[in-house]
Parts: C-alpha cells; structure tokens; sequence
C-alpha cells in the first residue's frame, strides 16, 4: 500500500516509538510529586518542552501542551475572545480554515461574538490589504491558518501579523501542517499565539502544543489544578509529550533535507502528471508559496470518490465529498473559484519523510490507467 496522506496523518517515526518507551514500561511517576518517580517525568517533560520551543524558536516557558491542534485553536481562539470580550467582539479569519478554527468561531457567534470571514484568491492566500480593511476598533483577534491543509498555500502571516498589532490586535495562526514541513518560527511570523498538531509531524495523536508569546493571557479553556504554569489542567500526558518533544528535535536536525526530499517528489509527481494529462488536470495551490509535500490534483470530468475507489494500492484524500444524492466541493476549493468540472474530480496527495521515489512511480502508473477510463 502507498501511503500519500500524510497531511491527515503522519506514521509514528521509529525514533519517536523508542524514546517513549521507558516511559510506557518504566517512568511511570507523576510530574507534580515530589519524589524521584515525579522528578524523572518532570525533567523529561521539561526537555520536550524546550524541543518544541527550540523548533518554533520561541521561550520554552512560552508553550503549553494541548491534546492535539484542536484543542490549541478553541484554546487560542476562545481564550482570547473571553479574555477581551469587554473591549471588542469582533474576530477575522478566513473562509478556508479548518474545521479546528471555522467551528470555533461559528460557536462564538452563537454566543453573541461577530466574525469576518475572508475571501482568499485563485491561489487560496488571503490579502493582507484586506485583512486591514476589515479590522474595527472592535476587533480583538485575527486567526488565519499558516498553510492550508488541502492545497498547501502558504500565507503571508508576518504581513498580516504586523497589520495587526499596528492596530492593536491579537493574531493566532493554525501551523499543524507547515510545522516540520517547513521553517515556522514565532519571531519571523510575528504572532501571538500558534497551534501545533503532533501526528502532523510523526508523533502520536492526542498531543500537539499552543505557543502563547509572552505577556498575552487567554483566559483558561480547561480549569483544575495548577498544571502548564496554570494556563491548562490536567496531569501532563508524559508518554506523548516525550514522544512529540522528540518528534520536534527530529524535524529540526532534519528539516533541510526534508524540504528538498518532499519539494523533489512533489515537483516529479505534478510534472509527470502535466506532461501526461495535459488540460485534462489542474494543479491546485500557489506555484511557488506552497507546503513543499502537497500536491492537490484536480482531474477535469471525474468524480473524487470514484477515483479512490479505482486506485487500489494507493491511499490519497479527496477534494470533495459524496453525501447521499449529492456531492459537496470542499469549502477551500469553492473559495478558490475552482470550477466544477474540475473541482469534482479533486484528489490531495501529500508526501512525508518516508515516502520514496518508486512509490511516486507506481502511483504515477496507477493514475494513467484509472483516469482515461472514467473521463
């Protein structure tokens, strides 16, 4: 089977497995005892934490740990929404975000909270002009994803961020897939707040991370004991915080490589395609400022789930979604202006550390013998 969804899902690396082993059969203690078996799991929660810090380039006491990127995007987004709600009630995103942010402010609205959803273009990035535009002397925070998860476009959130706070106001970003794919520090960003998913980056699921700069003070999603510098309750999850402190120690050593290794396939891939299908494909996504893993396919006069269902051996995701008697174009590629008759026939394929060059040869093979019989 050829695995080429990595934006939904990363393999545990083997690395990642072994360092958290002597905390599965051995370190067992909790990190708020005192004695040894508390100290042990306390140091080695510490050392992840400065991983994570040391990848995102920020204060390791600027990190908490979350159980995953959805739980950072509710915690960032929410935090700062009833932290501010006396000066403003007025947040701006965009209409291409993941679930993770766009149900999180939906359920603001309902609770009285106004958004901004902006457009993106033909690339799918949002204009920062605006993005300034929109702010009022309301609006208390900005969320705008770093990279989009189904066609890789990266955004322009150092711009975004410094419109932002030469007006006052916060600025998240959802980094769960440009995070290990491509450089992502807080100091070149410019944000406040960014979420990190760990089974984005070959660490278990149920871990990811917010990064809070220094100084911004969302109020607690989570209440209970004082756990995280009192910013998020609940016994750390030790096993999976070693796991993905490590995952983020390997993706920085790496993190040259990689870039090239997945931005070598990716290009390969989308250039075979091209030059075989010709107009009868579009590439989707910006040329240039894109997750150098992602490729979004568009195959003119297809239907996605069809397309899977004939590609045995090869597991991808699909752009759109068949419900009942109809079929539903993701949100990202309606917002795009892609037409139907390609939109339709959307399949993502993303790339990671393991994937090989003749794996991207039999998927290649796979598709020109699927793609001409359903066209």
């Amino acid at each position: 089977m050829i695995y080429l969804d990595y934006n939904a899902t990363t393999p545990i690396d083997p690395e990642v497995a072994a360092a958290m082993l002597p905390f599965i059969h051995e370190h067992f203690g909790n990190p708020s005892s005192p004695h040894q078996f508390g100290k042990t799991t306390k140091t080695a929660v510490e050392h992840a934490r400065q991983h994570v810090a040391a990848l995102l380039n920020c204060q390791p006491d600027e990190i908490v740990f979350t159980s995953g990127g959805s739980e950072s995007n509710n915690y960032a987004i929410k935090g700062i929404a009833w932290a501010h709600h006396k000066r403003g009630n007025h947040i701006i995103t965009s209409q291409i975000e993941h679930p993770a942010v766009m149900e999180v402010c939906r359920y603001l609205e309902s609770d009285g909270f106004e958004v901004t959803y902006l457009p993106v273009n033909e690339f799918g990035q949002v204009d920062p002009n605006q993005v300034e535009q929109a702010i009022r002397p309301e609006t208390t925070l900005i969320s705008i994803m770093h990279a989009n998860n189904e066609v890789g476009t990266v955004q322009p959130i150092r711009e975004i961020a410094e419109i932002a706070h030469q007006h006052g106001v916060i600025i998240h970003t959802d980094a769960a897939q440009s995070t290990g794919k491509i450089p992502v520090h807080v100091t070149d960003l410019g944000v406040d707040l960014l979420s990190v998913a760990g089974h984005k980056l070959y660490a278990p699921k149920g871990i990811g991370a917010l990064y809070i700069r220094s100084g911004i003070t969302p109020e607690k999603l989570i209440h209970g004991a004082s756990h995280e510098g009192n910013r998020r309750a609940g016994t750390e999850n030790v096993i999976h915080i070693v796991g993905f402190g490590h995952a983020c120690l390997l993706a920085r050593q790496h993190l040259p490589e990689s870039q090239t290794h997945l931005r070598e396939l990716r290009d390969y891939f989308e250039h075979d395609l091209q030059q075989y299908f010709g107009d009868q494909i579009r590439v989707n996504g910006h040329p240039e400022q894109r997750l150098p893993n992602t490729s979004s396919v568009s195959f003119k006069q297809c239907i996605a789930q069809e397309i899977l269902a004939r590609l045995e051996g090869v597991a991808a995701s699909a752009g759109a979604a068949c419900h009942a008697d109809n079929i539903h174009i993701s949100g990202t590629l309606a917002a795009m202006g892609v037409p139907q008759e390609y939109a339709l026939g959307t399949i993502r394929f993303s790339m990671g550390r393991f994937t090989t060059r003749h794996e991207i040869e039999h998927a290649l093979a796979h598709l020109k013998s699927v793609i001409p019989s359903l066209q």
